[in-house]
């Protein structure tokens, strides 16, 4: 894997737990809203496996032209417990920053990398 390959990996990273984050935003929300006796339309979203990956760092294969959302997001009914809720954003935050870290770190890769070659 290239140090660009690296920054590919984390932004995609990134953007899955992104669209988690609005998710779980969404259902912390609709938590707080909802009153016994109507529940809410709870949205459930899982990452998926991209289809063509690469089998020893599971990466999507670049020169794939059809780029497919990595999230699926689904509805079941809700249970009204905003607890509940706030700790799926809080883990959604959490692998946010940590494919921020490692994008952190690919970048400095990178720099490194060219520095050495001038």
């Amino acid at each position: 894997m290239t140090d660009f390959g690296l920054l590919d990996v984390a932004a995609r990273g990134m953007a899955a737990q992104r669209t988690l984050l609005d998710v779980d935003a969404r259902n912390v929300a609709a938590a707080q809203a909802a009153v016994p006796g109507h529940p809410y339309q709870r949205l459930v979203a899982r990452i998926v496996a991209a289809p063509d990956a690469d089998a020893a760092f599971d990466v999507p294969d670049p020169d794939d032209a059809d780029e497919t959302d990595p999230v699926v997001v689904t509805t079941e009914p809700g249970s009204g417990d905003a607890l509940t809720e706030l700790i799926a954003t809080l883990d959604a935050q959490r692998a946010y920053e940590a494919d921020a870290s490692i994008f952190d770190i690919g970048k400095r890769l990178a720099e490194r990398t060219l520095d050495i070659e001038r």
